[in-house]
């Protein structure tokens, strides 16, 4: 589904991605774990059209996306801090993201009546607790059926209900063949949903295995655990 080839970003004399080269396939839950300044959030940016790479390549379907803008529909994205008009309300957020998106053909509010919204509608955005606002964030990600989706600490701020709704709600469109991808530091909620974890440091890959080969390699029934020895070069 995405594929990413040779993918290098710098800014300025800081390098952020060094030749990058990834695949990921439909129907997968990938986790994108590595310490701060590993280059997360900049392959985030370049794979949503935020940031153009300086080398390298990254296709959609076999498609290259590159200085393209229409396969953006096709993304779903939850920001780690959602940033709205401080004085529009829940209701108004959501009508003016509808009417951005006015050519939708589905439109998915089974996140919206989960956590109970519409009980809200009237609460300005500038008054909202910031798991409120992640949860009108993790409504507008998934609301126009995107294939792909980039989440971005998803779970950050929500309480435990409401991120065992989140987490239901991954599942259940990773069972429709699309592709997500969560950044996260919870380890015990990426061996939850997640099929495959990536590593990046230094803005390189250090490894993309699925989480039993990662277990199976150290003997370790645990991810964290997993992990750790990997990084600490101990398997």
């Amino acid at each position: 589904m995405i594929t990413i080839e040779n993918l290098c970003k710098s800014y300025g004399k800081l390098q952020v991605l060094k030749n990058v080269s990834l695949e990921f396939a439909a129907g997968k839950v990938v986790s994108i774990i590595g310490p701060n300044g590993a280059g997360k959030t900049t392959l985030g940016k370049c794979l949503l059209g935020m940031a153009l790479p300086n080398s390298g390549d990254i296709r959609l379907n076999g498609e290259s996306v590159l200085n393209k803008h229409a396969y953006r529909r096709q993304i779903g994205y939850m920001p780690q801090i959602g940033r709205y008009p401080e004085n529009m309300k829940i209701r108004q957020v959501i009508e003016m993201v509808r009417d951005i998106r006015k050519d939708g053909k589905v439109v998915d509010e089974e996140l919206i009546g989960l956590y109970g919204l519409p009980d809200m509608y009237e609460k300005r955005m500038g008054a909202l607790s910031g798991g409120t606002k992640q949860k009108v964030s993790a409504a507008l990600a998934f609301m126009f059926d995107p294939q792909v989706l980039l989440l971005d600490e998803p779970t950050a701020g929500l309480d435990p209900i409401s991120a065992e709704i989140l987490k239901g709600k991954i599942l259940k469109e990773k069972k429709k063949g699309k592709l997500i991808l969560i950044t996260s530091h919870i380890m015990s909620e990426v061996e939850e949903v997640a099929d495959e974890v990536l590593c990046l440091v230094d803005g390189s890959v250090k490894f993309h295995e699925t989480i039993a080969r990662l277990k199976q390699q150290t003997n370790e029934e645990r991810l964290s655990r997993a992990i750790a020895k990997i990084m600490n070069g101990e398997n």
